[in-house]
Parts: C-alpha cells; sequence; structure tokens
C-alpha cells in the first residue's frame, strides 16, 4: 500500500539534490554580463584611458553621483579609448593634480584655468552659461544680517581660498561695499561648497559664499533647512568653468570630447545629464575666452589680497 508513496517521496528527494547541486554550481560560476569596471588599468591594448577630473564642486560621493552619467555618455559614444572620473577631496589636491600635469582632462574654474594653461592645458570648451557664474552670499533668515557692512566683525565661509565664484568674487564685492575682508571679517575656508552653506546654516558662520549651481542643488536636497536660507547678495557674472584637455592628447581625442560634449543637450538622455550637474549645456570656448579672467584676477589682487597663500 505504501509502496508508490514511498517512490513518490524518493523521486522528489532525488529532485532537490539534483537541483541543489545545479543551483550550487551556478553559484560557483562567474557570471557572464558583468558591469564594467573603469580602473586605470586600459581594457586591452587597444584601448587607452583617460581620467577626466572635476574641481571639487561636491563631496566625491556626491560627485560621483553627478558626474559619472556624462563619463558614461562619453565612454558609450568613445571609439578605442575609456574615461575615468576622478574626484578630489579638496581644491588644493585638485590644484596639485592640474600643476602635476595627471589627468588629462579637467573641468576647472576659470582662475584654475589660466594655472592650468601654465601646465600645458587648452580650454575645447566652456560648462554652463556666463550669466550662471556669479558668487552669491546666503545667510539664515533670522540672521538679522541686512547690509554687507553688518559682516563685519563676523565669521563668513568659503569653500576654499581659491574658489572665484565662491570666494574671490565675493570677497571683492565685499570689499567695493566697504568691507576690509583681511583686517574686518573671520574668513573660513571650509572645503567644499556645501560645507560652506551648512556652516551658515549651523550658524557657525553668519554668512556663506558660494554660487548658483551648488545653491540650486542644496535645495533640491536639503528642502528643510533650505527654507531656513535666504540669499543675500550677488555679484556680477563673470565666464563659466571650462573644460580642457592637457596638450599631449590625441587632437582626435579631444575633438571626440568637444563635439560629444556640445551636442549633449540635443537628446532627452543628455539634458537628464545636464540636470543632474545643474549644467545648462556645455558651449564652444577657447583660451582667450579666459583673459577677462586674468584681468578680474589682476584687479583682486592689486586691491583685496593674493589669490594663493605663499
Amino acid at each position: 500500500m505504501n509502496e508508490p508513496r514511498n517512490t513518490i517521496v524518493m523521486a522528489t528527494k532525488i529532485a532537490l539534490v539534483a537541483l541543489l547541486i545545479l543551483c550550487t554550481s551556478g553559484c560557483n560560476q562567474t557570471p557572464q554580463n558583468q558591469e564594467p569596471k573603469y580602473g586605470t588599468a586600459p581594457l586591452s591594448q587597444n584601448i587607452r584611458t583617460y581620467d577626466f577630473a572635476v574641481h571639487p564642486l561636491h563631496n566625491p560621493s556626491k560627485m560621483n553621483k553627478a558626474y559619472q552619467p556624462l563619463i558614461s555618455y562619453l565612454n558609450r559614444l568613445a571609439k578605442d579609448v575609456r574615461f575615468n572620473l576622478e574626484a578630489s577631496r579638496d581644491y588644493a589636491s585638485f590644484e596639485a593634480k592640474i600643476r602635476a600635469r595627471e589627468p588629462a582632462f579637467l573641468l576647472p574654474n576659470p582662475w584654475q584655468t589660466l594655472e592650468a594653461m601654465k601646465a600645458g592645458y587648452t580650454v575645447i570648451a566652456m560648462a554652463g552659461e556666463p550669466h550662471d557664474f556669479k558668487g552669491i552670499f546666503l545667510v539664515r533668515r533670522d540672521s538679522g544680517i541686512r547690509k554687507p557692512t553688518d559682516l563685519k566683525g563676523k565669521a563668513v565661509s568659503y569653500p576654499s581660498h581659491t574658489a572665484l565664484a565662491a570666494c574671490i568674487m565675493p570677497q571683492y564685492f565685499l570689499h567695493r561695499h566697504g568691507v576690509n575682508v583681511n583686517k574686518e571679517i573671520d574668513n573660513r575656508y571650509v572645503g567644499s561648497q556645501e560645507s560652506s552653506i551648512m556652516n551658515a546654516y549651523l550658524k557657525q558662520t553668519v554668512a556663506a559664499a558660494t554660487w548658483p549651481t551648488p545653491w540650486r542643488a542644496f535645495q533640491k536636497e536639503h528642502p528643510t533647512e533650505a527654507a531656513e536660507m535666504k540669499l543675500m547678495w550677488e555679484t556680477p557674472s563673470l565666464i563659466n568653468n571650462s573644460v580642457m584637455a592637457r596638450n599631449d592628447v590625441p587632437l582626435s581625442v579631444r575633438e571626440q570630447v568637444r563635439e560629444s560634449l556640445l551636442k549633449l543637450h540635443n537628446t532627452p538622455e543628455g539634458r537628464a545629464i545636464l540636470e543632474g550637474m545643474e549644467t545648462a549645456r556645455f558651449r564652444p570656448a577657447a583660451d582667450a575666452d579666459y583673459d577677462i579672467v586674468r584681468d578680474y584676477i589682476a584687479g583682486f589682487e592689486k586691491e583685496v589680497r593674493p589669490v594663493e597663500r605663499k
């Protein structure tokens, strides 16, 4: 009476053992379709890898989120080359990489653009609209700050002493509004744009200097904190960040990158990538377009302070 049932139980056990063996075997095998790996070593002898370094708008994690889609886009269009996104922990480390000619491609601020020219880099495009490159001051709504001279004797935060839109231009603005930024303000260089904003939000400083791109990002990512802040003043605009190529990168590769960037805004995918970077579009540009920055810096250094610390 129990024979058929025992046979069924035995067959079921055999089937389960066979399935277990099959799964175990499959789990020990290397998957055939793995995600691409972005390392420093070329994928093959025919593919060369170029590092693309972006100045520290954000911390490395946020930088990857904002700019990796752009690098993935460039890699999809690339012919026989690949690109790696390279982040830097702060402005000083990014600028050291420029002087050492380490990255093949750069996205520096306009002052860093001038420094990169000295190291043998060439402008191939501009990132964003010129009118969007300006310094802004953020204060808490309960700060009591009403005019620039209210900052005398108080602390102001900046990402770095070499940040053009987020430090140099704001300090020049204060200088022209009757504030001695070298003697009458406690200048705090806090490492990043978001840190500058958060210092003011947390009342470590009474005002934060930054520029529109990180302020827009902060409003999206931290709406509760942003609601307690307000934009107090803004400087006149200058010219936006550049995209640069080292002078030993083959012209064909430079042109490939330039053309890919300039047409990015023409597709829904490209516009989504640009939105993630808080950048309207890439525009044609050359070294000569940044002469205006050289003149601006000369005036700032004559009237306020040297850009670089001695």
